[in-house]
């Protein structure tokens, strides 16, 4: 329930009051650090199958976090046509663990190791089963709805990730040291929100105030 106040509220507001309209040369851009005290880095147990050249762990996993305004600024919903993007199944694990895309992308989901392996989701935003299929096979999801969307393996239970679809730009996925940057963002007061692991885990509100700023935001989530 706070995910969905957090994060799907936020997507469907479209303007955010006093926002000039996106790609003037007022534009600024808010950056910073999330600093995920918790671990950034996660192992989970997997079974171990030497056929496969499988551990039985799996290796250390980055779960970056994903930063966005809550509002979009007006005019954010003028996108282009969604582009195409990918989330691997390697190594038993869905590569990258969080992948954050524009309504109307689609996503290939390719699989690229020795056995089979299934993709499905019975999220609201986007509910799909892909079925099984061998290595070296792709099958595609279009996403047309905003919100988060979690996928699963039904072979390897422990296989999970996290698609973000929003319906504007405003947003950054964080890199293996933490670091982000949201671009292009009219002079403004908007909300900034970070969201990881399924839950938004804090806002702030933040201010554009004035031709080329450059604003720090940094976050430590605990």
């Amino acid at each position: 329930m706070h995910m969905a106040r957090g994060f799907l509220f936020g997507l469907v507001l479209l303007v955010a009051a006093g926002a000039a309209a996106p790609g003037s040369a007022a534009d600024g851009t808010i950056k910073g650090t999330v600093d995920i005290r918790r671990s950034l880095l996660v192992t989970e147990p997997r079974p171990a199958s030497s056929a496969l050249g499988a551990g039985p762990r799996r290796p250390a996993e980055f779960r970056p976090a994903v930063v966005y305004l809550e509002k979009a600024p007006g005019g954010a919903f003028e996108l282009p046509e969604g582009g195409r993007t990918s989330m691997d199944q390697r190594d038993q694990a869905f590569v990258p663990h969080v992948l954050a895309i524009t309504v109307g992308t689609t996503v290939d989901f390719p699989n690229s190791d020795l056995t089979f392996h299934n993709v499905f989701s019975l999220s609201r935003t986007k509910s799909f089963d892909l079925g099984r299929y061998s290595r070296g096979k792709s099958k595609a999801v279009r996403f047309d709805r905003p919100g988060v969307v979690q996928v699963f393996c039904d072979i390897h239970s422990h296989m999970s990730a996290y698609i973000l679809v929003f319906a504007h730009r405003y947003f950054a996925v964080t890199d293996r040291a933490g670091t982000y940057a949201i671009d292009r963002v009219p002079p403004g007061t908007y909300t900034l929100a970070v969201w990881h692991e399924g839950e938004v885990r804090e806002t702030r509100t933040v201010t554009v105030s004035d031709a080329g700023t450059s604003l720090d935001a940094n976050f430590i989530i605990r």
